[in-house]
């Protein structure tokens, strides 16, 4: 069951950790990294959660897979969580470890999405035009292809939303269709 306030506690410890003993930039990439294990394997994340298997085989399942992958922070962190029984909030604490992380070192996503795959020139010719026109410096680019925009590109930086999309142009047009804009009431 989601908990994102037992999440947000557990990855504010693991980053003030991490920041006081230097490792941040290390534990930062083994959170990327474990966040792919879980994500990339369910049987993974099915034994995190799994109430049957004892904290004591989880913890040798576990060392057998992060030994000598991952920092002695990171390592002892996920031991902790077992201990605490905390082990299937694993994927919500590195998702609110990574939010933090770019909260604290200012990295802003930015969501991209567009009808077809774009060139890496455009995408940072993109970044350069936001950085330009906003606040944003350091920006983050998630692209994300969406056929349904039939061409043009959605971009979200927060709560900013720019929809410069085909489709949305084509539905306002509907909607002025609807409502008789054009044409007009002779009497």
């Amino acid at each position: 069951m989601p908990n994102p306030r037992l999440a947000s506690r557990y990855a504010k410890s693991l980053i003030d950790l991490a920041i006081e003993k230097n490792q941040l930039e290390n534990v930062f990439a083994d959170m990327q990294w474990l966040q792919q294990l879980v994500k990339g394997s369910r049987d993974f994340s099915n034994l995190l959660r799994s109430p049957i298997v004892k904290g004591d085989k989880k913890k040798k399942i576990v060392d057998a897979i992060l030994k000598g992958k991952v920092s002695e922070i990171t390592f002892t962190f996920v031991h902790l969580l077992i201990d605490k029984s905390r082990e299937g909030n694993l994927a919500e604490i590195i998702a609110a470890f990574i939010n933090q992380y770019k909260a604290y070192k200012n990295i802003y996503t930015v969501k991209l999405t567009t009808a077809t795959r774009i060139s890496d020139e455009l995408k940072n010719a993109i970044i350069d035009q936001i950085r330009k026109t906003s606040t944003l410096q350091n920006i983050e680019l998630e692209t994300a292809v969406k056929e349904d925009l039939i061409g043009g590109f959605v971009l979200q930086a927060g709560d900013k939303l720019i929809d410069a999309s085909i489709a949305y142009d084509l539905k306002q047009v509907a909607r002025q269709f609807e409502n008789n804009d054009f044409v007009y009431k002779i009497r």
